[in-house]
């Protein structure tokens, strides 16, 4: 009896023994890890909308208009106006049908004592043309969204920026001039000089090679292209995903944790030229595209190019969504 008893009990404690090492071994490190909360300001999207409207009140953004020229001061004076340090990067390029542009990037710098920093980037001329149009195609388009939109986003974390405490890192702005007077739609190929790799990306292809700052360099960069028409869906673009996969599935993940993955949606796209090209190389800083891509028309959606780009395709939400969602990146990079 004694005998049987002690086999009982050892066999309870060798029981307890398994069931104890079978429970540790069903709680995984990354279980039982918690990421530290980060006070992210927020994001406004009547302010983020407001710009919108604002640069497409001064008309299309051609270069070599007046209305270039006026939207091209009043974002310096804004990025001024929240804090930033503003470098004029004034240059000359020529067009695929021979136009001399007189261009300006505009680069906005915050908190530049952090070693660290954050590029963010979009373009802030328009279309001199309409071609993908089936009307008025000779006339220049309010480019809306393609151009105004991601301006606007980066307008409202400028704002945003000089109103909160500051990020772990520092914060570069650049708008680049001169994307959009490429060839036009269906026209065919124009032999580009030594000196560009394509008629597009004139401001983002001059800054590559002639940086505002010697040395600057940057952990990574987001460039935004066509971020504010109602129902976006932004694809990891393919140049994107080669060049700065880290920094693809960072954005994407962050997206994921607010409950917008269905506007960044988890699936790979073709690659494209547009600025991150540039600021990849030569400019050897990894960026990503976050870009528009319509599931039925490819890039862009049917507006691109077209004198539907104006204020009414434009989504408060939208904006939001992609603001808050690079707002969280910034805030929880350390």
């Amino acid at each position: 009896m004694k005998r049987n008893t002690i086999h009982y009990l050892t066999f309870l404690l060798f029981f307890g023994i398994s069931c104890s090492d079978q429970k540790k071994e069903t709680l995984p490190e990354a279980e039982i890890t918690t990421e530290k909360i980060v006070a992210v300001p927020k994001f406004f999207a009547d302010s983020s909308y407001y710009f919108v409207e604002k640069q497409v009140s001064f008309g299309p953004r051609v270069p070599n208009t007046t209305a270039h020229v006026q939207t091209g001061n009043y974002l310096i004076d804004k990025l001024k106006a929240y804090g930033a340090s503003v470098t004029e990067q004034h240059f000359t390029a020529f067009t695929y049908d021979a136009q001399k542009l007189t261009l300006r990037n505009i680069i906005a710098t915050f908190y530049p004592e952090k070693q660290k920093r954050i590029l963010l980037a979009a373009h802030w001329d328009s279309r001199p043309f309409a071609d993908k149009d089936t009307d008025r195609q000779d006339q220049p388009i309010d480019g809306a969204n393609d151009g105004a939109s991601g301006v606007a986003v980066l307008l409202e974390i400028a704002r945003v920026l000089s109103l909160s405490n500051p990020p772990e890192v520092g914060v570069d702005i650049i708008l680049f001039d001169g994307e959009d007077w490429g060839e036009k739609y269906n026209e065919g190929y124009v032999q580009t000089p030594d000196t560009l790799a394509t008629w597009y990306c004139l401001g983002s292809q001059h800054w590559a090679r002639n940086k505002h700052e010697k040395n600057y360099s940057a952990y990574y960069g987001i460039l935004l292209d066509m971020v504010g028409a109602q129902g976006s869906q932004f694809r990891k673009e393919g140049l994107s995903v080669r060049v700065a996969p880290k920094v693809v599935e960072k954005i994407w993940k962050r997206a994921e944790k607010l409950g917008y993955s269905n506007y960044f949606v988890n699936a790979r796209s073709s690659e494209i030229t547009d600025d991150h090209q540039f600021v990849n190389d030569p400019g050897k800083i990894p960026m990503v595209n976050i870009v528009h891509y319509d599931p039925v028309y490819g890039y862009f959606g049917n507006y691109h190019h077209t004198h539907l780009d104006n204020i009414s395709i434009i989504d408060k939400e939208t904006l939001r969504v992609v603001g808050e969602t690079l707002l969280n990146v910034i805030y929880y990079e350390e």
